[in-house]
């Protein structure tokens, strides 16, 4: 039984060593695209830039939940979900911000149509 405990430690530890790894390239994948798109002035950079962001924090909110297997006593416990409770909160605003930037976009893209139609029915 020991070794099956010793050998679950040692995949969540890996586990979550690769987790961190994969949310830290992600976001600093997704800042350097952020500052491409910005120089470029796409105007899509907010939206293509949180999208980045919440997938980083995905992979690093699951990290923590998988340290919440490995961890020894209490005190661990409450940092491990203290930092859970603020990455949650950090996700669930940038999908926030997301949802109403494609609504921005949304509204924007109608607009441009709209106006394209005017146009088209006015000139002809």
């Amino acid at each position: 039984m020991e070794w099956m405990h010793n050998a679950l430690m040692v995949i969540g530890n890996a586990a979550i060593i690769l987790f961190e790894l994969i949310g830290v390239l992600v976001l600093v994948v997704t800042g350097i695209q952020g500052v491409i798109h910005y120089i470029k002035r796409d105007p899509l950079t907010r939206l293509k830039l949180a999208e980045g962001m919440a997938m980083g924090l995905e992979f690093k909110l699951g990290s923590e939940i998988l340290r919440t297997v490995v961890v020894r006593d209490l005190s661990e416990i409450l940092i491990v979900g203290a930092i859970i409770l603020l990455r949650a909160a950090l996700t669930f605003l940038i999908h926030w911000e997301i949802k109403n930037v494609k609504k921005e976009v949304a509204v924007e893209k109608e607009a441009e149509e709209t106006a394209k139609k005017q146009k088209e029915s006015t000139s002809e």
